[in-house]
Parts: C-alpha cells; structure tokens; sequence
C-alpha cells in the first residue's frame, strides 16, 4: 500500500507502528459475534458475501480481551493494546477514590490514545460510529471535531448530532434511515448505513463502525432471528467492499446460553454467597457488564470481581469459589491481572469467571429479570473469548502469532498483501 503524498509513512500508538492507509480503511466491531452466526448464515446461503470473502481474502479468528464484555474490548480495539495499557476494565468499576460504583465510559478513564485519535493528529480523515452512545465518547476522545477532518456519531442519538459535538449534523437525512430503536437490528442497520455514506461522501482514510448484541443476546446461531440479521449485514458488506476499501470485521466477544432446561436463567448469585460466609455486606461484588442497557441481559455475565475489607486473606474464598459448581475461574488481583492484562486499579481482590452456561450476579433482589423475553444468552468468561477476524484482502500472519481482536488495525494496516 502508497502512502499519500505528504502524509507520514507510519503512525505510533501504544508501542506499535501502523503504516498510513492509501485507500479507505474500515474495522468493524461486529458486537457478540462468534463465528457460528456467520458460519451459520453462509450455510444458509443468506451471506454470499461473507463467503466470497472468506474464501478471496482472509477467515481468521481471534481471542478478545478479558473480560470478555463490550467497553473493555472496543477500546482495546481502538487503542491496540490490553487493558492493562488503556485502562478500561469494564462497562462499570468501583472507583477508589470515590468509593462508589460508576460507569466507565466517560474519556477521562481512558489511559491510552486511540489509533483513530493519532491518525487524525498525522492528518488523516477519521470516522467513528457507534450503535450505542455509551461508547461514543470514549472511542472518540482526541478527536478535534472543528477540523473538519473527524466525524464521531452514535445510532442511538443520530438525531441529535451536531458539526460541533460530533463533526456532522442532519445526521438521519445523510444516512436516509429513521432514527432506530435502541433494543432493536435496525440500531447496526444505520451504524453499516451510515459507513457506506461515510465512504462514498466522506472518503475518511480510517474508519471504525460497532454494532450492537442486541441479536445475539436473543437468538442463537442458525435461527429465524440471527439468520435475517446476519443476511443484513452481509447486504452492506458487500456494498463496503464494492467501494474499494480495505474492510476487516472482528468481534467484541462471543456469547452463550446461560440457562437452566426450563428457561430460567442459571445464575450463581455471588454477593448472597460471600454474605453467608463472611456476614452481609462485608465483601462487595461488582459486575463490570452492568451498564444502562440491561433489558436483554440483566445485568447478568460470566465475569464479576469482589473487594473485601483491608486485612483480609482473600485465600480461602479463592479456595472455596474455586470448588463451587459453575465457576471456572477464581483469582486474586495479582493473578488475574497478569494473566489478562487487567489496570490493577481498577480491579477488587479477587476476579471470578464462570462456565459456559452460568452467568454470575449480586443477589436476586438487585437484578429485574421482567424484561427478559428469550431465555438468558451472556458472555464474558474465557468461553466466549473466541471471535472471527475477516477481511477483504489477502493478509500474512507471521507463523505462530496468536491473533487478538484488538491486531484488527494492524492485519488491515500492516499485514494485507
């Protein structure tokens, strides 16, 4: 691939070097995709694009980051590193220095700049979208949206965007979509909509689109639902790649059946566990899925952390929880933090991961699981940690590399031959 005249060569974000793109380059973040559903869809014949480029450029896969849950991953994916390098532990933390739970999406969080952020400041066209507006800060932080180089909107809010906040405004009659529902596919309907215009008036030189679980967390792989969904967004995968870009689609995580044969959910409660061994509200457990969207999960996922009070040997609860049915993983800080990559800070004593088919909570009262209208499918443990990585050209991957979902910008940037 050229690089443009008068454009740097290469660009250096967070210990690696990506090389400046001579064609629009997108990174799609397909929200809870794990490789079933597009597997799934081609067997059906409903993604003949998928297939073709599968079989003409790169089918790959990939392991997120853990835990396995959307903040963490996508900035990992815009910053290329861990958590351990950007900060982003989870949708949710207990600050230390305030002692209360908070939601970690406000740029402040962030420890690391953003690949899109460095491009833009080496004079590069950038667009971001995002289905949910929670992201859109974070993904967007360094971003001068007066440039008239930078372009950053959510789906959720399309009809609020603004040339000053976000670098566009009149944003619905751009894309030509209503403004969706936000517990609904038509909300990663206008986040593809809206990067096919992007390219065709825009021509940024990077691009990131994420989606939404929305799907995913209803509907398995090879059902009615997941089948129209995937065959959507093979439409505009084919439409991205009829531009002439380089298009690399990854996932955020996996997801899962977390339910019991009657459909309930299968939910260890961890909070009323630590409080029948050490007394109620001694330990306090924090589930870093919780965000504002739980209507399709409950706030219910397979990765939770818990603090004790200052001086308490976190051995034997490891011990125990380690010995309980459903838990795959039972950690201290230390532990956990070196085996994936964790911010210390922001991580309590000890880091629990359940099993394929369990989901971990608080305790029965703090979760309404009224809103649930399918049985439970979640994600955040090891089991959903694999993810595909496609894209639309050739690439060389060195022997021996293990791919991870937040390499997305440097296979497209770096390894496309």
């Amino acid at each position: 691939m050229d690089t443009p005249p008068g454009r740097a060569r290469e660009v250096a974000v967070n210990g690696r070097s990506y090389r400046f793109p001579s064609v629009p380059t997108i990174a799609v973040c397909l929200d809870g995709s794990e490789p079933g559903y597009i597997e799934a869809a081609i067997a059906r014949g409903l993604a003949p694009n998928f297939a073709r480029l599968m079989q003409t450029g790169a089918s790959l896969t990939a392991l997120s980051a853990i835990p396995s849950f959307t903040n963490p991953n996508n900035l990992s994916i815009v910053t290329g590193a861990p958590p351990s390098v950007h900060g982003i532990a989870g949708n949710y933390f207990l600050d230390p220095a305030s002692g209360q739970e908070v939601m970690m999406n406000d740029p402040h969080f962030l420890r690391a700049p953003t690949i899109p952020a460095s491009f833009h400041e080496a004079g590069a066209r950038v667009a971001l979208v995002t289905a949910k507006d929670k992201l859109r800060a974070l993904l967007s932080a360094g971003l001068a949206m007066d440039s008239g180089r930078a372009i950053a909107f959510s789906a959720e809010r399309a009809n609020a965007a603004t040339v000053a906040e976000n670098g566009i405004g009149d944003v619905l009659d751009f894309v030509g979509l209503p403004l969706p529902d936000v517990y609904s596919p038509a909300l990663s309907e206008f986040v593809f909509a809206a990067g096919v215009r992007l390219v065709e008036r825009f021509r940024p030189d990077l691009v990131y689109l994420s989606t939404t679980d929305y799907v995913q967390h209803k509907a398995a792989p090879d059902s009615d639902l997941a089948n129209r969904f995937y065959a959507m967004v093979d439409r505009y995968v084919g439409e991205l790649d009829a531009l002439g870009v380089v298009l690399a689609l990854t996932a955020d995580h996996g997801m899962n059946d977390k339910y019991r044969p009657d459909g309930s959910p299968d939910v260890l409660y961890l909070q009323s566990w630590c409080d029948a061994r050490l007394g109620a509200g001694v330990a306090r457990v924090i589930l870093p899925i919780t965000d504002p969207y739980v209507k399709h999960h409950g706030a219910l996922g397979s990765f939770a952390t818990i603090y004790l009070p200052n001086g308490l040997d976190p051995g034997p609860l490891i011990a125990a929880l380690a010995a309980t049915e459903g838990v795959s993983l039972a950690l201290s800080r230390a532990e956990s933090c070196q085996r994936f990559a964790l911010p210390p800070d922001r991580v309590g004593d000890i880091v629990v991961l359940s099993g394929k088919h369990k989901v971990l909570g608080t305790s029965p009262e703090r979760h309404d699981l009224s809103a649930l209208d399918a049985p439970l499918r979640s994600h955040g443990g090891l089991e959903e940690q694999r993810v595909p990585m496609i894209l639309n050209r050739r690439v060389h991957i060195p022997a021996g590399r293990v791919l991870r979902n937040f390499d997305i910008f440097d296979v497209a940037l770096n390894l496309v031959v």
